[in-house]
């Protein structure tokens, strides 16, 4: 069975809900036999490469909320992380651009690294205040993650390298109709929206798992006496 999770690295609920997936997965019976994929998602794909700006402020004039405001709500979602096990600073951290970090976290498929360096990305920029939206943090993540510095250069250098391939993530995400992330799509067939509680997503794993795999319905046993069969202790006699 395969899940897909759209997100974006400078969403908090984002880092939250990976979080929780994964306690909820844990919970799962059948686990073992998921395959999670990560897709591309950018909150703000019209933010030129380079402009960073701090998140308060960032929040302030996005909501119409004060700083005080941002800082409070900021809080919670710290509270909320906190309850994840997760690391998180309400204040010093920096928002930008995305779109290379997503571009580097397909190249990292391709090496069997993604869950890696997402999980790396989340932690940097959302429990560090270091910024990861500079190439040689993002590629001193990607070493870190177990992938080739000259590789991920390479990458960074041609700013073709994997970006359809975000592109696609993006359509596909529209096409879905996930306006908002993170969004968690279960074989194609059931859809959960949020950084829900892991045990929605233990649920939602057992429902798309039962329909990934249905009970066997016999047709005709009961209503015919002549389907006889034969077993390990020999055949029915009609």
């Amino acid at each position: 069975m395969r899940v897909e999770i759209w997100s974006d690295v400078a969403c908090p609920w984002c880092y939250i809900g990976k979080a929780r997936f994964e306690q909820g997965l844990q919970a799962f019976d059948h686990k073992d036999d998921v395959e999670v994929v990560f897709r591309s998602f950018e909150l703000d794909p019209q933010r030129a490469k380079g402009d960073t700006v701090q998140v308060l402020p960032m929040l302030a004039g996005k909501y119409g909320m004060s700083i005080e405001q941002a800082k409070q709500a900021e809080a919670r979602v710290a509270a909320n992380a906190a309850d994840a096990g997760l690391g998180y600073l309400a204040e010093g951290r920096d928002h930008g651009n995305t779109f290379d970090i997503h571009r580097v976290l397909h190249f990292a498929k391709t090496r069997g690294k993604q869950n890696e360096l997402l999980d790396l990305a989340y932690e940097a920029n959302f429990a560090d205040e270091r910024s990861i939206f500079d190439d040689d943090r993002l590629i001193e993540l990607a070493v870190k993650a177990g992938l080739d510095e000259t590789e991920v250069r390479t990458v960074l250098a041609d700013a073709t390298a994997f970006a359809a391939d975000v592109r696609a993530d993006e359509q596909e995400a529209q096409a879905l109709g996930a306006n908002g992330v993170p969004f968690f799509v279960l074989d194609r067939k059931f859809g959960v929206s949020g950084g829900q509680p892991a045990e929605v997503f233990t649920q939602a794993l057992q429902e798309a798992w039962a329909a990934h795999t249905p009970a066997l319905k016999l047709v005709g046993e009961a209503a015919s006496p002549d389907g006889a069969v034969c077993g390990p202790d020999g055949c029915e006699i009609p």
